[in-house]
């Protein structure tokens, strides 16, 4: 079965950085990609169909468990299943997108994020500063090529006079 518009690289509107901690002499935050949840739903609705292919939960103890069920074009029905724990901002509506992005996983969908190297953003700030925005746009970009990059990248405002205008 052809699955291309669910394993095409993730483009970097599809991804979400978030802040997975401050270094110790707090000069640098280290930032991890993400799915949205988002590109999950239009990624299964681009290669299934949006009546191809459906999701249920069901709540555990510490979180979430997602099934997502596809139909390939055979008529074959393939289910696979992930789950994830509450989490400290909105802590149902985040544990079940977590399970959902991570039951995609399972599919191969963004399983290549894990792949990425380690990213730190000099920065005093505990948040992504909009200047790195352009920065990771263009780390992702390069990855989607196939270029080489190594195993730990830090990116800095003056790195943007390298970039291309916007």
């Amino acid at each position: 079965m052809n699955v291309d518009k669910l394993l095409s690289p993730i483009r970097p509107e599809e991804i979400e950085w978030r802040v997975a901690q401050q270094t110790k002499d707090a000069q640098k935050i280290i930032v991890v990609p993400y799915l949205t949840n988002r590109t999950v739903m239009e990624r299964f609705d681009a290669q299934f169909g949006w009546d191809g292919w459906e999701n249920t939960f069901d709540e555990v103890v510490d979180g979430f468990v997602c099934t997502i069920t596809v139909t390939t074009p055979e008529g074959k029905r393939v289910s696979k299943s992930d789950a994830a724990g509450r989490t400290n901002v909105e802590p149902v509506k985040g544990g079940v997108s977590d399970s959902m992005k991570r039951c995609a996983v399972q599919f191969g969908l963004g399983r290549g994020l894990y792949n990425y190297p380690k990213v730190m953003i000099k920065t005093t700030d505990k948040y992504i500063p909009n200047w790195a925005e352009r920065l990771l746009d263009a780390l992702v970009i390069k990855i989607n090529k196939g270029s080489s990059v190594n195993d730990v990248i830090i990116l800095e405002e003056k790195h943007l006079q390298n970039l291309a205008p916007a």
